[in-house]
């Protein structure tokens, strides 16, 4: 016998918190499906090794790639998803990426929705996941109704120098938009700071809670104030069958606790990230859809995005102390450079590097003429960047099942815009005196992960106008079912090339007001 809920939301990811979040208040019965538990809290949570190394946090689980080789998905299946271990960096998608961009390889498609339809969401966003951060630096930046609703995080004395550095050779850096539980006074945490601006942020879980992640954020607040949410751990949802028209998900079927389970909902939505929800609707075929719920277009699993990234270690000879480092970013070269008429990208920094993590990797061969350091020394040497280029949306690059099989078939593109970023980041560093060698820290990736990543998961159900060239509605309901929602970074059309997780939270909250029109 099902169980029978208003609302039924599969993944506390940040669009499925966020959602459970903004539904609650209205009293409706609502389940929150999580395959995971709740990240325990130690102090290995702090330990490099442990988290980058090793990948304790990691998902087990083997995936292929498209030649057939294994590897583990940097994917982490806790309450609050991914964002246990994001850097909580929070930008909107500047108001250009919401229009057609042309690049090198070809073009970043025009989004159904402006930048506008999305703002008022962002800026509750912004106040839900406590972003600090400061108007006017960024010269990309799109229009905001309000101010950030807390400051910027400072930077330390290190970075302040190359932010002025930087800013004296004419670039425009800026405060990093961070998502974060830091009260601060002269740059120093307040006795009653819930974050302590420690060197295991970005990248780590937060023993302390200090994160604004989606389940210090979302889900354990809402789960307090409101009765009317249930919350399953360890929740696997195998698949979502339907009534005989195909038009109707009556049951969510879920494996807990090694028994089978069944859950109904007026409204199901699916918010797993978006490789775990493609898998989700693929899996779940029927008579009514024999390629996946909801796949008549063909499209889902496909036009997967996940950023060019990079994450740089630049050695440099002078002695760098930041206990703090990512609070700076530099979006000059966002929409191009004047030796370069397309796109390049977002540079930010990010936590700084623990010996550990150096002797984790696999070092290249040319390090052996650097002075033979030991690796922790080595680590005060270094400063550390996150490049963000935009990798452009191709129905090829997508996830299926290969019988059992999960497959991630990814070729890459705009490739030249990503290294003509890590240029201009050592041009920029050269400039200000740093004289770096960079080194590729692959790490921050997770084991075994391909190139990119899948920290930054869209696209693999967008949403559009065309249910021939689309998966769901302008209201992220599928064009096929009329109870069936999605509510991660599946629907995005284009990724842009800043973290995409604010725009996920915003278009959750949107979602959720749509769905509670739905449900009165």
């Amino acid at each position: 016998m099902s169980q029978n809920y208003d609302v039924i939301v599969i993944g506390s990811g940040p669009g499925g918190a966020a959602l459970a979040h903004r539904l609650a208040p209205t009293g409706k019965r609502i389940l929150l499906l999580e395959r995971g538990e709740y990240l325990p809290r130690s102090t290995a949570n702090w330990d490099a090794k442990t988290v980058f190394v090793d990948g304790a946090y990691q998902a087990a689980e083997t995936w292929y790639g498209k030649d057939g080789s294994q590897f583990h998905p940097g994917l982490h299946y806790f309450v609050g998803g991914n964002s246990k271990v994001y850097g909580a960096a929070l930008f909107r998608l500047r108001a250009r990426d919401f229009d057609e961009v042309v690049h090198k390889d070809g073009i970043s498609p025009a989004w159904p929705l402006k930048y506008e339809a999305f703002e008022p969401y962002y800026a509750d966003a912004e106040k839900l996941f406590h972003v600090h951060g400061q108007r006017g630096e960024d010269p990309t930046e799109p229009p905001a109704s309000g101010p950030f609703p807390y400051p910027p995080v400072s930077h330390e004395p290190r970075i302040q120098a190359l932010h002025d550095s930087l800013r004296d050779g004419g670039l425009h850096p800026f405060h990093l938009p961070l998502g974060i539980l830091l009260d601060e006074r002269d740059g120093n945490p307040t006795p009653t700071s819930i974050c302590i601006r420690c060197d295991a942020f970005d990248g780590f879980p937060c023993l302390l809670n200090g994160k604004a992640d989606a389940q210090v954020m979302c889900v354990d607040p809402a789960l307090a104030a409101h009765p009317n949410l249930t919350l399953l751990t360890g929740a696997y949802v195998s698949k979502l069958e339907t009534d005989t028209s195909g038009k109707t998900v009556t049951d969510v079927c879920v494996t807990r606790n090694g028994t089978e389970e069944r859950y109904g909902g007026s409204v199901v939505v699916v918010a797993c990230g978006a490789l775990s929800s493609a898998l989700l609707l693929l899996r779940s075929t029927n008579d009514k859809h024999s390629g996946g719920l909801a796949n008549g277009s063909g499209m889902v699993g496909r036009n997967y995005m996940r950023h060019n990234q990079s994450v740089l270690m630049a050695l440099m000879p002078q002695r760098n102390d930041t206990v703090f480092q990512k609070t700076l970013a530099v979006a000059d070269y966002y929409f191009g450079a004047d030796d370069w008429d397309f796109p390049l990208g977002l540079i930010q920094m990010c936590a700084a590097t623990h010996g550990a993590q150096i002797r984790g990797e696999a070092l290249p061969g040319w390090l052996e003429w650097l002075p033979k350091k030991p690796f922790s020394e080595m680590s005060r040497h270094s400063m550390d960047f996150w490049l963000s280029s935009e990798d452009l949306p191709r129905p090829e690059n997508r996830i299926f099942y290969d019988g059992d099989k999960v497959v991630l078939d990814i070729t890459q593109n705009n490739m030249e815009a990503h290294q003509r970023l890590r240029q201009k980041l050592q041009e920029m560093l050269s400039r200000a005196g740093a004289h770096p060698v960079l080194m590729d820290h692959k790490l921050y990736f997770g084991q075994d992960v391909p190139i990119g990543g899948t920290a930054h998961q869209a696209g693999t159900a967008r949403f559009g106008t065309d249910p021939a060239t689309s998966v769901l509605d302008l209201d992220c309901k599928a064009h096929e079912l009329d109870n069936l929602y999605i509510a991660d970074a599946s629907f995005f059309p284009s990724i842009g090339a800043v973290n995409p997780t604010l725009t996920i939270i915003a278009n959750a909250l949107r979602v959720a007001d749509h769905i509670e029109g739905r449900l009165r």
